[in-house]
């Protein structure tokens, strides 16, 4: 993902942020899981810095939104997966980015209610012109 699209999706995911008065922080990664981009609106916690960057992190890795990813480990039972790959986040907010069928990357917000962490993203993806085919569909 280059740093422009990068940008825009801060860009975005502030603008929408804004609209419903809730201050977060914001990450984009790469489709290598790679931090691309980072936006701490004002006053944002501090605490929700890494949880941004994990979110994205986690919807890249797996291609999935996390809160998706959070049910399946909830399904399957499947214990001890939040500690894999470094620690993963399994609760909305993060949100994989798609360009056509392409996984480029991922975008994570944290500061708000996970519902509107999990908005704002949405907005942003859609906002720049992208979509998150295939984000439901957790291998």
């Amino acid at each position: 993902m280059q740093l422009e699209h990068s940008q825009q999706l801060l860009t975005h995911a502030v603008q929408y942020a804004l609209q419903i008065e809730v201050k977060v922080n914001i990450a984009v990664y790469d489709q290598g899981a790679n931090l691309c981009a980072f936006q701490r609106m004002d006053n944002a916690p501090l605490g929700s810095i890494e949880i941004a960057q994990k979110k994205a992190y986690s919807a890249v890795m797996f291609g999935a939104s996390t809160d998706n990813l959070g049910q399946l480990v909830k399904d399957q039972q499947l214990d001890g997966f939040a500690q894999t790959n470094g620690g993963l986040i399994l609760f909305a907010g993060g949100e994989p980015i798609y360009q056509a069928d392409q996984l480029i990357g991922g975008i994570g917000i944290s500061g708000g209610s996970a519902a509107q962490d999990k908005a704002i993203a949405l907005a942003a993806i859609k906002q720049s012109g992208y979509n998150r085919l295939g984000a439901d569909d957790v291998a």
